[in-house]
């Protein structure tokens, strides 16, 4: 089965939305994990936001990357800056991939100027999982 990490600075926000996009394309087809260089929680703001869209990330757990140092990884998503340029080697075959996401959660202003933050995130998350299921995952279907 196909091994899927998407690492993140505190998976709390953007690689926990990505997971649930994922798990939302993909059901049980694959196995995803979701991971940060820190551990956060999970952002209740993002639990919000992702279940206006109809994914329910609210059982997901923050995990530090380090739990997942001897699975063999076939993608390693990394979903911001910080992460990438601190990612661990992973000695897998694992094709490295990247995008740097705006991090919702440290927008400020009223709360609707940080919930159209979050929204825009998402929608920017939604579309990046989209075509990765599409690019390399489509034989699942």
């Amino acid at each position: 089965m196909t091994n899927v990490l998407i690492l993140c600075t505190g998976n709390s926000c953007r690689s926990q939305m990505a997971e649930g996009y994922l798990r939302h394309f993909t059901g049980n087809k694959i196995n995803i994990y979701s991971a940060g260089i820190e551990t956060h929680g999970v952002n209740p703001r993002a639990i919000e936001i992702m279940r206006r869209d109809g994914i329910d990330i609210s059982k997901q757990t923050s995990n530090n990357v380090s739990e997942y140092s001897s699975i063999p990884f076939d993608f390693v998503i990394t979903v911001c800056d910080n992460a990438r340029e601190n990612c661990p080697w992973f000695s897998s075959k694992a094709i490295k991939l990247h995008q740097n996401f705006p991090d919702p959660a440290k927008a400020s202003g009223s709360e609707e100027e940080i919930t159209e933050s979050f929204d825009a995130v998402r929608d920017m998350i939604k579309q990046y999982i989209t075509k990765f299921v599409q690019q390399y995952l489509s034989g699942l279907r």
